[in-house]
């Protein structure tokens, strides 16, 4: 073989090895490229997927926010009904305290009624021996019903007559007067306890206004409001 086709051959390997290496080089260069490009896809779906997650918490803390702040306003209006609804029956009540004034307006009513609240008393008592308890301007009018109501009650209990000590001493608060709206009163009506003091029923119109209020609380809040929670 001749130097001439030496010189050939070598030519034919280094192009064959340049080929070889050049194709290496693109294998080598196309799978870095798809690496990366897979890599970078990750880091891509990895962002996003933070993004994602970032997102949802803020949107439940911003949920829970909203219900705190609904549950909190739902709150503070169902207070203000309350408030509004208790207003609307302490004005009734009031009405009717209003209302109590007038009956010992009409005298011989109002004596009646003294009559049976001392005998309803004694027979709450079932006491041989009690003291009574008026409003001072009432004195006169409870001394003039009180043998009337012993008698009634001695019959109704079949006991003998009870005795029944006024006290001249202690009074029951007067009637509400607009110089001393705050102060103590008394819109009538008794107030009668054992002897010893151990047993003591009230029998004053306010007492007797707050009991019925009490009991008829519920239905005057049906029939001014409606159902409980409708």
């Amino acid at each position: 073989m001749n130097d001439a086709d030496v010189s050939k051959q070598i030519q034919q390997m280094v192009r064959f090895i340049r080929q070889e290496a050049e194709e290496k080089a693109n294998e080598i260069s196309v799978s870095a490229e798809e690496e990366f490009n897979i890599e970078k896809l990750q880091l891509v779906e990895a962002e996003k997927k933070k993004i994602r997650q970032e997102y949802e918490r803020k949107a439940k803390q911003v949920e829970v926010r909203k219900k705190i702040e609904y549950s909190m306003q739902l709150n503070a209006s169902r207070i203000k009904v309350l408030q509004a609804q208790d207003d609307v029956v302490n004005s009734m009540k009031d009405s009717a305290s209003k209302e109590l004034l007038r009956v010992s307006d009409n005298s011989n009513a109002y004596r009646k009624l003294l009559k049976d609240l001392i005998v309803q008393s004694l027979l709450r008592l079932k006491e041989p021996s009690v003291l009574l308890r008026c409003r001072e301007v009432d004195r006169k009018l409870v001394e003039s019903v009180l043998e009337e109501a012993k008698k009634e009650y001695a019959e109704k209990a079949k006991v003998h007559s009870p005795k029944v000590t006024i006290d001249n001493r202690v009074f029951l608060p007067p009637p509400p007067s607009s110089e001393d709206s705050h102060g103590l009163s008394c819109s009538g009506g008794v107030v009668l306890a054992s002897q010893d003091g151990k047993i003591v029923f009230e029998n004053t119109l306010d007492a007797r206004l707050d009991v019925v209020f009490r009991q008829k609380l519920p239905e005057i809040r049906k029939r001014l409001f409606g159902k409980v929670g409708a």
